[in-house]
């Protein structure tokens, strides 16, 4: 059973709903296609990262991004 999970920072208000089911259709249907892993089988994770939650360069990105505003 393939798993994946797909992190992505919630900039601009994060994924939409339409965007998400893009993304699990997508990966899903690459795996079936390049891998011939059953699609019935295959589970698709994405996570929303808040731009609090992780840093680059020992700074929140949430505080880089306001100074490159």
């Amino acid at each position: 059973m393939p798993y994946v999970n797909i992190k992505v920072t919630k900039e601009h208000g994060g994924l939409t709903k339409e965007q998400k089911a893009d993304l699990i259709e997508g990966v899903t249907g690459l795996l079936e296609e390049k891998l011939q892993k059953n699609p019935a089988s295959t589970v698709v994770i994405i996570e929303e990262i808040d731009m609090d939650n992780y840093g680059l360069g020992a700074e929140q990105i949430s505080e880089k991004r306001k100074r490159q505003s």
